[in-house]
C-alpha cells in the first residue's frame, strides 16, 4: 500500500453532526477565525495567524497537498450550518510499520461540545480500516491537559514524555505521547 493510493482523492467522511472534507479557498475566513485566536494556537507549534493572507497561504498549501496526493488534513464542518470549525488528520504515516500520527485543531467557540471527539473517532477508524494501520499516535504539549483528556477519552494510552522534543515559539517543549492499537479500537 502507498500513501498516494489512499490520499489520491481524500474522501469526505460523515459523522452524526459533522462532515470531514477537503479544505477549499472559500474556507479561508472560517480558518482565519480560529487560527488567529491566540488561545487556539497556545499549545500548537505555529503562531496565531495575523492576516487573512497568512491563512490563505495555509489553505493553498493544504490544497497543494491534496493535489500531490500527500497527507493533508480534513476540514471539520458542522452539518447544521456548514461552518468549518477546525481540522484534523494524519501528519505522518510509516507504511512499513503500519503506524500513523494524528493532529487536530478546533475553534475555541466549539470546545467542550464533543465535536473533536466525534471527528477523531472517525479519523482513527479511517486509519485502522482504510489505511491498515496497527498503531496510531498523537503528541501533545505537557501543559495541554484538555487535549490529553480528549485522547484518553478516545481510548489512547499515555506512553510517556518526549523530553524537549519540539522547538516552537523560541523554546523547547516536552511532549506527551499517546497511542492506540488496532486491537484496542472499539469501532
Amino acid at each position: 500500500m502507498k500513501i498516494e493510493d489512499i490520499f489520491c482523492d481524500l474522501p469526505t467522511l460523515a459523522t452524526n453532526r459533522l462532515w470531514l472534507r477537503k479544505l477549499a479557498l472559500s474556507d479561508t475566513e472560517d480558518v482565519f477565525e480560529y487560527n488567529s485566536d491566540p488561545e487556539v494556537s497556545r499549545y500548537m507549534t505555529w503562531q496565531a495567524h495575523h492576516s487573512l493572507e497568512e491563512t490563505r497561504n495555509f489553505v493553498e498549501k493544504t490544497i497543494d497537498l491534496y493535489r500531490n496526493r500527500s497527507l493533508a488534513p480534513w476540514g471539520i464542518v458542522r452539518k447544521e450550518d456548514a461552518k468549518l470549525i477546525g481540522t484534523c488528520g494524519y501528519t505522518s504515516w510509516e507504511v512499513a510499520h503500519a503506524k500513523g500520527e494524528i493532529a487536530y485543531v478546533l475553534s475555541r467557540h466549539f470546545w467542550g461540545q464533543g465535536y473533536m471527539t466525534e471527528a477523531l473517532q472517525e479519523t482513527i477508524s479511517f486509519g485502522f480500516h482504510r489505511m491498515a494501520l496497527n498503531r496510531i499516535e498523537a503528541r501533545v504539549m505537557m501543559q495541554n491537559a484538555a487535549s490529553a483528556r480528549l485522547l484518553e477519552r478516545l481510548g489512547m494510552t499515555p506512553e510517556g514524555v518526549l523530553r524537549k522534543q519540539i522547538f516552537a515559539k523560541g523554546v523547547y517543549h516536552d511532549m506527551q505521547i499517546f497511542s492506540i492499537l488496532r486491537e484496542e479500537w472499539k469501532s
